[in-house]
C-alpha cells in the first residue's frame, strides 16, 4: 500500500484571473440588464452601446473589452414645443434685462436721500413718572378704659337665725300665756296631772306650739330670701349701669376709628388717583413717541420699495422658468450575482485535503498501521488531543466532532528521542513510521 501524495495546492494567480474574468463578466451582463428603455407621456430615455474600452488586468496581463453606452432623453412633440416657446421666451427676457441691467448702475449709484423723513421720537424727553408714596395707616384706639368693677356677689347669708330668734322672742310669752292659761283651766276642771285627759290637753297644746315654731323658722327664711332678692336687684342695676357706660365708651371709641380709617381711605385714594394721572402722562408721552417712529419707519419703507421695486423688476426678467422633463421610474431589472470563484477554488482544495488526511488516517488508524508506513502524525493536523498513558487520543482537522478518536504519538515528540523514524511530507506534515518507531533499535559496535 503506498503512501500517496497530498494534493496540490492551487495557483493564486490563475484563481485571481479566473475570478476577475467571471466578475467583469457579471458585470456587463449586469449593465446590459440594467439599460432598460423607457417611454413616458413627457418623453423617452434610449440606452444605445457606442464603443468599447480596452481594460488590463495587472495581475496576468489579461485583455477585456469594455462596452461603453450613451443613454438619451427625448422630449415629447409637446413638451417639445413648450421648451422651444420657453427657450424663446427666456431669450427675451435675457435681452430685455440686459438691456434694463444698465439703469442698475444709476439706482445703486444714487444714496437714500432720507432729509424728508418725519423726525423720530426722543425717549429722552419722556420722563419717569414721579409717584406720590402711600402714607401709614391711623392710630386705632384699642382700649375703652376702666368703667368700674362688676359687682360679683352681694349678700347671701343664709344663717337665719337671727330671724328665728327674733320671732321666737316675740312668739314665747304668747305661747307661755297659753300653757298658764291651760294649766289653770285643766286644774279648773279637776283634771290632774298625769291623767290621759290632762296629757292631752297638753299633747296638743305642744304640737300647737311647734307649729307656732316651724312657721317662725319659714318665716325667718322668707324675710331672708326677700333680702337677698333686694341686695341681688342692686347689684344688677348697678351692673347694668356700668355695662351701658362700657358700651358707651366703646361706640365713642369704634366711631373714632371708623372716622380715622375713612380719612385714610380717602389719603389713599386720592395718591392713587395722582399715580394713575401720572402713569396716564408717561403713556401717552411714550405713544406720542412710538408714533413719531412708527410714521418714520413708514416713510423709510416706501422710499426703499420706490428704489428696490425697479431693481427687483430687473431681477426677475434674469430669471426665467424651466420646462418639466419627463419623470423615469426605476425599473426593475434582474441582477446576476457574483460567482465566488477563489472560494470554490479553496474549498475543493480543501475537500481534496479532507479525503486525503482521511485515507492517511485510515491507512494507520492503529497505532500507524502496518510497518514501513509513515501515518501523518504532525501536532499541527489533529484537533481533541487527550494524553492517554503514553499515547494521545486526537481527531484530524476536517472531520466532524462525531467522528471516532484515534490514538498514536505526535511527531514532534518521536523526532527528539527517534528522529529516524519522523519524515516531513511535500505537504509540510510530519510522518511518523510506527514499524520503524516500535522496532528495537539497533545496538552501536564498540570500538
Amino acid at each position: 500500500m503506498g503512501k500517496g501524495s497530498a494534493p496540490k495546492a492551487p495557483d493564486p494567480k490563475a484563481t485571481a484571473a479566473a475570478q476577475t474574468s467571471t466578475n467583469i463578466g457579471t458585470a456587463i451582463a449586469n449593465q446590459t440588464l440594467g439599460n432598460v428603455n423607457q417611454v413616458t407621456p413627457d418623453g423617452s430615455l434610449t440606452y444605445n452601446q457606442t464603443g468599447t474600452t480596452k481594460w488590463r488586468d495587472p495581475t496576468n496581463g489579461a485583455m477585456y473589452d469594455l462596452p461603453q453606452y450613451t443613454a438619451t432623453q427625448a422630449l415629447s412633440a409637446n413638451q417639445q414645443a413648450i421648451k422651444n416657446q420657453t427657450d424663446k421666451a427666456e431669450t427675451n427676457l435675457a435681452t430685455l434685462a440686459a438691456n434694463q441691467s444698465g439703469k442698475l448702475n444709476d439706482l445703486l449709484g444714487r444714496p437714500m436721500d432720507i432729509s424728508g423723513a418725519p423726525a423720530a421720537g426722543d425717549p429722552s424727553k419722556v420722563g419717569l413718572p414721579q409717584y406720590t408714596n402711600y402714607v401709614s395707616g391711623p392710630n386705632l384706639q384699642t382700649s375703652v378704659g376702666n368703667t368700674g368693677d362688676i359687682t360679683k356677689t352681694y349678700q347671701t347669708d343664709f344663717d337665719t337665725t337671727k330671724y328665728e330668734n327674733a320671732l321666737m322672742d316675740r312668739l314665747n310669752p304668747q305661747l307661755e300665756q297659753d300653757r298658764s292659761a291651760l294649766e289653770t283651766r285643766l286644774a279648773n276642771q279637776g283634771l290632774q296631772p298625769g291623767s290621759e285627759a290632762y296629757n292631752r290637753a297638753f299633747d296638743q297644746a305642744g304640737r300647737q306650739s311647734n307649729d307656732a315654731r316651724i312657721a317662725a323658722v319659714l318665716n325667718a327664711g322668707q324675710e331672708q330670701s326677700r333680702l337677698a332678692g333686694l341686695a341681688r336687684d342692686q347689684a344688677t342695676f348697678q351692673n347694668s349701669a356700668q355695662g351701658q357706660q362700657f358700651d358707651q365708651a366703646l361706640a365713642s371709641a369704634g366711631f373714632g376709628n371708623t372716622a380715622n380709617q375713612q380719612m385714610f381711605q380717602n389719603n389713599q385714594t386720592t395718591t392713587s388717583a395722582n399715580n394713575a394721572l401720572k402713569d396716564q402722562t408717561f403713556n401717552a408721552q411714550q405713544a406720542q413717541t412710538a408714533a413719531q417712529n412708527a410714521a418714520r419707519a413708514q416713510y423709510l419703507n416706501e422710499q426703499y420699495a420706490a428704489r428696490n421695486q425697479p431693481i427687483n423688476e430687473i431681477s426677475s426678467l434674469l430669471s426665467g422658468a424651466q420646462v418639466n422633463n419627463p419623470n423615469f421610474v426605476p425599473t426593475q431589472g434582474q441582477s446576476i450575482p457574483n460567482i465566488d470563484y477563489a472560494g470554490m477554488v479553496q474549498q475543493d482544495y480543501a475537500n481534496k485535503v479532507g479525503a486525503y488526511n482521511q485515507k492517511q488516517a485510515g491507512i494507520g488508524s492503529i497505532l500507524g498501521g502496518l510497518a514501513g508506513f509513515a501515518a501523518l502524525s504532525d501536532e499541527r493536523a489533529k484537533k481533541d488531543k487527550k494524553l492517554i498513558g503514553g499515547l494521545y487520543e486526537y481527531r484530524y482537522k476536517g472531520e466532524g466532532k462525531n467522528a471516532p478518536k484515534r490514538i498514536g504519538v505526535m511527531a514532534q515528540e518521536v523526532e527528539k528521542v527517534r528522529p529516524e523514524a519522523v519524515s516531513k511530507g511535500a505537504d509540510g506534515f510530519r510522518r511518523v513510521d510506527y514499524g520503524m518507531l516500535f522496532s528495537t533499535p539497533a545496538r552501536k559496535k564498540s570500538a
